[in-house]
């Protein structure tokens, strides 16, 4: 289930203050475990495929249909679950895109700067409630 906007705005105010008060943890932090996860998921849907074109072949050989046409649902199935992988894993040092195109862009370009605005009215709070201590 994905997060809520207000959860999603937590979410980005929790990592920007980790980012605030330890950059060097935040870094050895960011996005790894995705990539890494991302990553083994299209290395194994590259093995899949290469277990599908095996299936083809042996079918083929063996004269079996229905080997043949497993061989090419797995090898059809492993290239889905690897292209979407592979668009879907975040570069190092990125965040992940939610839109794309102009429209998307546009949308990024107004979430950021209400970002920025959320970011500031952040800062303005924490420096009141550390003025009034």
């Amino acid at each position: 289930m994905p997060l809520s906007e207000h959860e999603q705005r937590m979410l980005e105010q929790m990592e920007r203050a980790l980012y605030a008060e330890d950059p060097k943890f935040a870094t050895a932090l960011e996005g790894s475990g995705l990539r890494t996860y991302t990553r083994r998921r299209v290395y194994q849907a590259v093995a899949g495929f290469l277990v599908g074109i095996a299936l083809l072949m042996a079918g083929m050989v063996a004269q079996q249909v229905w080997l043949s046409v497993v061989g090419f649902l797995v090898m059809l199935g492993c290239a889905v679950l690897a292209v979407t992988g592979w668009r879907k894993a975040p570069k190092p040092g990125e965040q992940p895109a939610a839109a794309t195109g102009p429209q998307g862009r546009r949308q990024q370009r107004q979430k950021r700067s209400m970002m920025d605005r959320i970011d500031e009215r952040w800062q303005r709070r924490r420096d009141e409630q550390q003025g009034g201590q």
